[in-house]
């Protein structure tokens, strides 16, 4: 590893970067949370102080995305991967069917962790066939589901969903682990979100829940255990058992930073310039090509190519671009096996400045190597 005494830019897809200002505050509070004199990190989460913390991280959640009055927030752990189970378990109880939208890995992940449990996995729409590049319209899904599920924005493969899709009456379930926050979204067209903290929350470790109330019952598919239930994380608090006190507090720390700078309608507005600035960039250039489709693509994962041909200089130009923006402080570029080429993570915390850097980056790179 190399050493350096400045900040990098952090492109990364997750763990991702986080502000400044909230990392500042927390290693602020480190020793000393508020005249507590400990640290959130060793405080118990029984405590008044505690209690106080994680209300606080809930009714940000509740207030930044429009949270309506019949939907749980929970706190859970095992990110977005045990969620693929949960769901099934806890949702797939009537029908044991339930409709998915195939765009990428973690959508492939869910339908198979639900196959595993029993449910019949009906896969109405697939964008395998031009490698997930793009999101297959789908209006109205429609039958005897017990839920529905998208993943809406996928990491890997940089697509996004532009629409919800109508389900009626069936509740709609949504991965929005990599794009929650990045945007207004109307939580009331869904019956669950999920999202793992480490894009645009915080770090590792927990993993945010918003869940209709009609949807948390003492029914589950049989053999679920306690700790997959929501109905149990419900009826607690969040707090059945430890959570992961420390990355609440981050998490808190990061919706009231949204706030700060005018809220989810200013960090759209900052993400749709950051991203324009990249694409653009892209789809004027000679020598690079994003590789998700015009309409389709995702705000926070961009993922793209050299125009290079033959298969062994492009893997030889990729290690040495990933190399040399290190070098620069442009790091964690380096794209998914199964896209090939580079990936620009530009969550909510990437500020226009590393992005700028980034794209002067890549101009000097191609007139070197083009």
């Amino acid at each position: 590893m190399s050493i350096t005494t400045k900040r990098v830019f952090n492109f990364s897809a997750g763990p991702s970067c986080l502000p400044e200002e909230v990392l500042k505050e927390c290693a602020d509070e480190m020793l000393n949370y508020k005249g507590s004199g400990q640290s959130v990190m060793e405080m118990s989460h029984r405590s008044a102080v505690y209690k106080a913390i994680i209300d606080h991280a809930e009714e940000q959640v509740r207030k930044l995305m429009n949270v309506p009055s019949n939907y749980k927030v929970l706190f859970l752990q095992g990110g977005g991967s045990t969620q693929f189970a949960m769901v099934a378990q806890n949702l797939g109880i009537h029908s044991h069917k339930a409709a998915y939208i195939k765009t990428g890995v973690w959508a492939k992940k869910a339908a198979a962790e639900a196959k595993k449990l029993g449910i019949q996995v009906d896969e109405i729409a697939s964008s395998e066939d031009k490698n997930f590049s793009y999101i297959p319209r789908v209006e109205k899904i429609e039958g005897d589901y017990d839920y529905a599920y998208i993943c809406f924005n996928n990491t890997i493969m940089g697509t996004h969903y532009e629409y919800i899709p109508d389900t009626g009456n069936i509740p709609l379930v949504a991965d929005i682990s990599s794009c929650i926050l990045s945007e207004e979204l109307d939580v009331s067209k869904f019956g669950l979100l999920f999202a793992g903290a480490q894009k645009n929350l915080a770090g590792a470790g927990v993993t945010l829940v918003i869940i209709r109330e009609d949807l948390i019952t003492d029914e589950a598919l049989p053999g679920t255990p306690t700790m997959l239930l929501y109905k149990t994380h419900a009826d607690n608090g969040s707090m059945y058992n430890t959570p992961p006190c420390y990355n609440i507090y981050v998490l808190a720390k990061v919706l009231d930073w949204i706030e700060k700078i005018g809220g989810v309608k200013e960090i759209h507005r900052r993400n749709v310039e950051k991203a324009d600035y990249l694409y653009n960039y892209l789809d004027s250039s000679d020598y690079y090509h994003a590789t998700a489709e015009k309409g389709s693509r995702s705000l926070m994962n961009v993922p793209f190519l050299t125009k290079e041909t033959d298969a062994e200089r492009a893997k030889e130009i990729n290690a040495k671009f990933v190399k040399e923006a290190a070098e620069e402080g442009l790091v964690n570029l380096a794209g998914h096996r199964l896209v090939g080429g580079m990936r620009a993570s530009i969550y909510n915390a990437m500020t226009l400045e590393g992005v700028k850097a980034l794209v002067a980056f890549m101009d000097k790179f191609a007139k070197e190597n083009s």
